[in-house]
C-alpha cells in the first residue's frame, strides 16, 4: 500500500523546496517509485524537480468541457481520466501530476472529484505518494485524499507564520483530518535555534517530530538559477535534515 505525505502551510514558506527534497529522499532511500501530486494552482513543483508540466488538471477540465460541448463518444468522467493520465509527466523514480489554474468558467469542485478518483487508481502503482499542497488546507479539505500517513506543516520563522501554523492544525482538526503521524517544519531559520513558539507548537499539537531548518545559500542559488533540487549535493544541510521525515 502506498505511503502518503500531505505538506501544507501559508503561502511563501517553502513548502515545494521541502516537497522536492522529500522526494529526492524517497527516491534515493528506495521508496519509489514516487507520484508526486502538485496541487498547488501556481504549480512549481515541476521546476522544482527539473521536469516541464505540459498539461495540467485545469487544463483538462477545460478540454473535456469543450470536446463534450462538441459531441463525445466517451462519457465525461472517462475521457477528463484519459486527459489527466495524459498530462503525468514520468522522470526517473518519480511521476507527476499537476492541478494548475482554472482555465475558463467554473470552479474545481469537479476537476478535485476526478482528480480524487485518479489518485484513487494509480496511486497503487506508487510506493510514495507526495501531495505539494496550496496555501491552507483547501485540497485536503476537500477529500482529494482521505488519509494521510504524514502530514508536513511548513512555516517560516516569523511570529505570524508560527501562528498560522497552529491555526492550521487546528483547523485540521476541526475538520476531522486522519493522519498517521504530525511533522512541524520551521524553514529558512537564521538563528541558531528554533522560537520558543515553535517548541511550545510541539508539545501543544503533539508532533511526532519537529524540523528547523537553517537559511540556506546553496538552494536560494538553485532557486535563482532554476535547477532541478534532485541535483543538489547529498551533503547539503537543508537535505540530510529533510530526510528525517523520511
Amino acid at each position: 500500500m502506498s505511503k502518503l505525505i500531505a505538506i501544507t502551510g501559508k503561502g511563501g514558506v517553502g513548502k515545494t523546496t521541502v516537497s522536492a527534497l522529500l522526494i529526492k529522499h524517497l527516491i534515493a532511500s528506495g521508496a519509489g517509485p514516487v507520484l508526486a501530486i502538485d496541487a498547488d494552482p501556481n504549480s512549481c513543483l515541476d521546476a522544482a524537480l527539473g521536469v516541464q508540466v505540459s498539461h495540467t488538471v485545469g487544463r483538462a477540465r477545460e478540454e473535456v468541457r469543450e470536446t463534450v460541448s462538441a459531441g463525445a463518444s466517451v462519457s465525461k468522467q472517462e475521457l477528463l481520466h484519459l486527459k489527466i493520465e495524459e498530462g503525468l509527466v514520468e522522470a526517473a523514480g518519480f511521476d507527476l501530476i499537476a492541478m494548475g489554474r482554472p482555465e475558463g468558467p467554473g470552479c474545481y469542485c469537479y476537476a478535485n472529484n476526478v482528480l480524487k478518483s485518479v489518485i484513487a487508481e494509480i496511486s497503487a502503482q506508487y510506493t510514495s505518494v507526495v501531495l505539494d499542497n496550496e496555501a491552507g488546507l483547501e485540497n485536503l479539505s476537500r477529500r482529494i485524499v482521505q488519509k494521510v500517513d504524514l502530514m508536513v506543516l511548513v512555516s517560516d520563522a516569523s511570529d505570524a507564520g508560527l501562528r498560522t501554523l497552529g491555526r492550521l492544525y487546528e483547523l485540521s482538526r476541526e475538520m476531522g483530518m486522519e493522519y498517521g503521524r504530525l511533522a512541524l517544519v520551521v524553514n529558512r531559520l537564521r538563528g541558531a535555534e528554533p522560537p520558543e513558539r515553535f517548541r511550545a507548537l510541539q508539545v501543544s499539537t503533539g508532533a511526532d517530530i519537529a524540523l528547523a531548518l537553517p537559511d540556506d545559500t546553496q538552494l536560494a542559488q538553485f532557486a535563482e538559477q532554476n535547477r532541478s533540487l534532485l541535483t543538489l549535493p547529498e551533503d547539503n544541510a537543508v537535505y540530510r535534515l529533510v530526510g528525517r521525515l523520511v
